[in-house]
């Protein structure tokens, strides 16, 4: 197994980790426009053996969201049609008791205190370290 280090714009990761057999069962949903991000995170997240489907839009989430249930939602904040903090009010209505990360490029401090009074569990701003957003995930994971 190749060990080595990878960067994209929006993500760096170390290649070559290992599965844990728990993360199979753990089903997240990636939400992000960018579909170079969306891709490459789903992939990554699939890679640890994450069950991951993903959306390219807060309306496509929550109509996949309507027939699926996931347990993490991790979004991006600046999407056309629906931003991650409409989404975020909307899934609140829908589905009050989902785990979300939301991750973004345009950090503001306003965005911020939006997302976690609508409950968001983290807010990172791109580019994101896989290994910090891997223990967020395993953080929210030993509460579901």
């Amino acid at each position: 197994m190749t060990v080595g280090r990878c960067m994209l714009d929006f993500l760096y990761f170390e290649t070559g980790r290992r599965l844990n057999v728990q993360q199979e069962y753990k089903r997240i949903l990636v939400v992000d426009d960018e579909e170079n991000a969306r891709v490459a995170l789903s992939k990554i997240l699939s890679h640890d053996g994450y069950d991951v489907s993903t959306a390219s839009n807060g309306q496509e989430a929550l109509n996949f969201l309507r027939s699926k249930d996931v347990e993490l939602i991790i979004t991006d904040l600046n999407m056309p049609e629906m931003n991650g903090l409409m989404f975020l009010r909307e899934l609140n209505r829908t589905h009050p008791a989902s785990n979300v990360i939301m991750i973004t490029a345009y950090g503001e401090v306003e965005s911020y205190l939006e997302a976690m009074t609508l409950g968001v569990f983290e807010y990172i701003n791109k580019p994101v370290r896989y290994d910090d957003l891997k223990k967020t995930i395993d953080k929210i994971f030993k509460t579901v």
